[in-house]
């Protein structure tokens, strides 16, 4: 049923799909610069990074502009871990959780509403005009899809891009070896973004079969947790893998999971998006960088920053 599920929406998120989008990634990644250009600086998180995975996402959903600010902050409050700036000291964390999924199940509701009598090409026609095993989807599993995917269709990304910039600030050997040939660093600089990054640090799985990891036997119905952050810095795997190299090659990193069913649906996306992000950057404002600490999202799940000030010199944008 997973794989089925999986299906309605992987059209959406696979190579040739992405192609065809690519147009209008190049549009929102300028529109985005545009916005923050002539200022010098500013929150590269949520001026910058944060904006290009949330309205392409949106986008591809059916959400309209106007709700994009609603599914931000939502999202915030979801993979918040109960962070304070999200969710305030003397607040119940479980009624902040359940009232921000609530946000996202309204306008999941309202939009699968209309898209059943009006579809389009969006992911969200997709998933309420199909159906698994017979059956159309419920609501419920509906709405949880489009939760799934909207947050984790921006979230990820947005910090993949943050920790980026940050890397490249730190590192600025590796900054000038992408700037000098954009096309060709990307191939391999992406994916050590991701890798250096490990967005999503852990996730818990189930065992189905018995098996033996290293010297421990672990059976059937064991439940274990894979820490990704550990395996991108494993010695085993990565030459020197405490150091950033955007010429990584090979580069088997497990920052979109492995291999298999939970492979992420997103990845050539996030990959498109994170190439463009940072190919526009280096041609219009070239010497951005990062400006003191990132302020960290305090959470053992997700290697969020939630804040990170930027400088650049600033450039004239034709109105």
């Amino acid at each position: 049923r997973h794989a089925r599920l999986r299906r309605i929406v992987s059209a959406a998120f696979n190579p040739r799909m992405i192609k065809s989008i690519e147009d209008r990634i190049e549009f929102v990644a300028n529109d985005v610069i545009n916005r923050v250009a002539e200022q010098g600086g500013c929150d590269f998180v949520v001026e910058v990074a944060a904006r290009l995975p949330l309205e392409i996402i949106c986008d591809m959903m059916g959400i309209a502009a106007a709700d994009y600010n609603t599914v931000f902050n939502a999202s915030n409050v979801i993979l918040s871990s109960g962070d304070p700036e999200y969710i305030p000291e003397g607040t119940d964390a479980m009624l902040a959780f359940m009232t921000a999924a609530q946000q996202l199940n309204m306008l999941m509701t309202e939009l699968s509403d209309f898209r059943k009598g009006v579809p389009t090409d969006d992911v969200t026609s997709a998933l309420v005009n199909t159906n698994v095993d017979g059956e159309a989807l419920t609501a419920s599993e509906i709405a949880a899809f489009f939760i799934l995917l909207v947050v984790a269709g921006n979230e990820t990304t947005r910090n993949a891009i943050s920790h980026g910039l940050l890397a490249m600030t730190h590192h600025p050997d590796q900054r000038a070896l992408w700037q000098s040939d954009p096309t060709g660093i990307a191939a391999t600089g992406v994916d050590e973004i991701v890798r250096w990054a490990t967005p999503v640090i852990w996730m818990r799985r189930t065992l189905g079969e018995n098996a033996v990891l290293g010297a421990e036997e672990l059976k059937e119905g064991d439940r274990v947790i894979l820490f990704y952050n550990s395996g991108n810095r494993d010695e085993d795997v990565f030459e020197d893998p405490y150091t950033f190299d955007v010429r990584r090659n090979p580069n088997p990193h497990i920052g979109f999971g492995a291999a298999g069913p939970h492979f992420c649906l997103g990845a050539h996306l996030a990959r498109q998006e994170i190439d463009v992000m940072f190919r526009q950057l280096f041609e219009r404002i070239p010497d951005i960088e990062s400006v003191g600490e990132p302020d960290r999202l305090l959470s053992p799940f997700i290697n969020g920053i939630k804040h990170l000030d930027c400088k650049f010199t600033p450039v004239a944008v034709a109105r």
